[in-house]
């Protein structure tokens, strides 16, 4: 064993949960290998929202504006979805500024999300990646068995192309594999749930000219409601690359028994070349794994929880896995974090998992194939008619798929060994995103007169906020409680007033994943930094 190659953490899977959980660690000084079994990024991707409370993890890492500079059609594009009879037919309902994609300061977060290719995502990561030092990146090469110890795990890998195996010690192995993932077979979690909610195909294809080629005004996402092949399409990348994803597809049909251009020339109802670059079949679910860890393995993302991509939850969630297991594990491998902090990460991220998973599910529960009526297609008065009154129930019933940010920032750590509750009421669930400085919440944001978001004054360990009435003995003491429990602290003083009003106490600690841990207002002594970094209960 003692010649065993060793690196901290190996990480199996570099899609954007897998490089997320790399950079959280390389900006923490660990030192991880990723390992990915195919050649590159971006192999069959399908998501394209990246929410606010990603980019501003992104922003966290320093390259949002990275992002930002590789959107295809430029950030300014509109984040309008559209439903349609058809792309080359009748509008039935509209919806704007669609997941909170618009430009523009707003107070509620610190990066509006994205309208941007998974694949491109996963480029902007992998190169950021590249550059940490510590970070090695491994493509052709996947992951074979793992066997674990007290001590350490010892990983198994083969090169795809050679078929040489080698072996690796790491003190933690992070199953990042995706749905069918061979870590989660390896320390033998199961999932559950519901499986084929529906079957859906999923196609990239090239149309020249196609976005001049219909007369609705220009939108991220058209869903189209007809009889044919409903589902989405929408404009995915530079060259007149477009995705099309018909919903809820009946029969044991294959894909590569179809004819794809023919399937969207009927659906759109325009007639023109198609060029299909790709196409699959996937499966909606609702499945969780039953555990997420066996000792120093750990799963983040799909490998332990899975649901139908409606709201944009899937990635996003993944990449919140990555950030919460990441700062943990750091924690523990640079001594100041105990072994309640590993613990905490299924305790706080399965109850967020369940609720998503809800809303994914209920988002799906109602797609272009249920909101079909005969005569939708039809002209005149009649047709306007019927036209009106669907787009009216699309109105009600979509709303609050494609307004998120209810979920997107106001999910919370209820049940977490690692925050200190203040008996507080947190505010009610839903599509209205309420700030709460109520420990477990993401803290909340406010824009400083300097024009900096409250998020850039954080720092990368735990954050004292000392609002306006803070005493400055107060704040030396919470410093001296901090150095003497061994933890990182940054001390952010504020005299604003609406940033008190925000946070409802004279002091509040922030963890490194801009999580509320405790709030008061008497200092925090140190018994408080003991709880919060995982080494008391």
């Amino acid at each position: 064993m003692s010649e065993t190659p060793k690196t901290q953490v190996v990480i199996v899977g570099a899609g954007p949960v897998g490089l997320a959980l790399a950079i959280e660690l390389g900006h923490r000084g660990i030192g991880c290998l990723v390992i990915e079994r195919n050649d590159r990024v971006g192999y069959a991707p399908r998501a394209k929202t990246t929410h606010a409370r990603t980019r501003e993890h992104l922003r966290r890492w320093g390259i949002a504006g990275k992002l930002r500079e590789a959107s295809p059609f430029g950030v300014d594009y509109p984040s309008t979805v559209l439903f349609v009879t058809r792309l080359g037919g009748h509008a039935l309902a509209h919806f704007d500024n669609a997941f909170n994609c618009k430009p523009g300061r707003d107070p509620r977060y610190s990066e509006h999300a994205q309208w941007i290719p998974q694949y491109t995502l996963e480029e902007v990561l992998r190169a950021h990646a590249q550059t940490l030092p510590g970070v090695q990146l491994r493509f052709g090469t996947e992951f074979v068995s793992c066997a674990q110890d007290e001590r350490e795990v010892r990983v198994q890998m083969r090169g795809v192309a050679s078929g040489a195996i080698e072996t690796v010690a790491c003190d933690y192995l992070l199953g990042a594999d995706g749905a069918h993932s061979a870590v989660r077979e390896a320390i033998g979690a199961r999932m559950s749930g519901q499986h084929g909610l529906s079957r859906n195909y999923n196609l990239v294809f090239r149309a020249r000219g196609l976005a001049q080629a219909h007369r609705h005004e220009k939108a991220i996402m058209y869903w189209q409601v007809n009889p044919d092949f409903p589902g989405l399409i929408g404009p995915m990348d530079r060259d007149d690359i477009w995705f099309f994803m018909p919903t809820g597809v009946k029969g044991d049909v294959k894909p590569s028994d179809l004819d794809g251009a023919a399937l969207i020339r009927t659906a759109t109802g325009i007639d023109q070349p198609y060029e299909v670059l790709s196409w699959d079949e996937w499966t909606a679910s609702r499945l969780i794994a039953d555990r997420y860890r066996d000792r120093r393995v750990f799963l983040a993302g799909d490998a332990c929880h899975l649901h139908p991509p409606f709201g944009g939850y899937g990635m996003n969630m993944g990449i919140a896995d990555s950030v919460d297991l990441g700062w943990k594990i750091a924690a523990v491998l640079q001594g100041w974090g105990g072994p309640a902090l590993l613990d905490s990460y299924e305790r706080e991220r399965r109850p967020v998992h369940g609720w998503v998973m809800d809303e994914a599910v209920a988002n799906h529960a109602v797609l272009g194939n249920q909101l079909w009526q005969d005569g939708l297609e039809a002209p005149g008065a009649e047709g306007d008619s019927l036209r009106a009154t669907v787009g009216a129930k699309i109105q009600a019933i979509k709303q609050r798929e494609f307004n998120t940010i209810g979920v997107v920032l106001g999910y919370r750590y209820d049940d977490s060994p690692v925050i200190i509750p203040d008996g507080s009421e947190p505010p009610p669930n839903g599509s209205v995103y309420v700030p709460s400085a109520r420990p477990g919440h993401v803290a909340p944001h406010a824009w400083l007169e300097n024009g900096l978001s409250l998020y850039d004054c954080f720092g990368p360990g735990f954050t004292l906020l000392a609002t306006r009435e803070a005493e400055a003995s107060g704040i030396e003491d919470a410093q001296r409680a901090a150095s003497e429990a061994g933890l990182p602290l940054t001390v952010m003083s504020t005299d604003d007033a609406d940033i008190a009003a925000l946070y409802q106490a004279r002091y509040a600690l922030i963890r490194p994943d801009q999580h509320v841990a405790w709030r008061g207002d008497a200092a925090p002594a140190r018994a408080v930094f003991e709880r919060i970094a995982g080494r008391s209960q």
